[in-house]
């Protein structure tokens, strides 16, 4: 008996009284029509101060020609009240060929103690295509009120 659901097959067989099930994937290219998503991650999250952190924000799945994602404005906002944004000059998209970029990584250096919220949002125009944050814990360094 064969059933379909969704992307997947389930086949079951009957062998000397016993089932078999198995499934796989019906479509190979599914996971390349979906929206890419993207994600965030700091090293080191906890740090003293003055904190030298990098960030490292991934698009994951979706096609490597994806329109939408191709050649975004990059926003980031640091949460100690200061962005930055980077623009690329990009060739004009061609389906087929044109390659989005899959990580953006930057570093960023927080000068005081306190908990801070990071996002990062990839944009055309004044839409927002995808966005991510994470946060990043700065303890007061040496020689600084309250600490070591």
């Amino acid at each position: 008996m064969l059933l379909r659901s969704g992307i997947y097959q389930v086949v079951t067989l009957a062998v000397s009284g016993f089932f078999v099930i198995g499934s796989h994937a019906s479509d190979v290219g599914a996971q390349s029509n979906k929206k890419p998503s993207l994600s965030l991650k700091a090293k080191p999250s906890v740090s003293f101060a003055p904190a030298r952190v990098v960030l490292v924000a991934e698009v994951k799945g979706g096609a490597d020609d994806n329109e939408e994602f191709y050649c975004p404005n990059v926003q980031w906002e640091w949460g100690d009240g200061t962005t930055s944004t980077s623009e690329t000059d990009c060739d004009p998209y061609d389906p087929g060929k044109s390659q989005i970029k899959r990580r953006y990584t930057v570093e960023h250096r927080f000068r005081n103690p306190g908990g801070f919220r990071i996002f990062i949002r990839l944009k055309k125009g004044t839409d927002t295509i995808a966005s991510a944050n994470t946060s990043v814990q700065v303890r007061p360094g040496v020689g600084r009120p309250g600490g070591h």
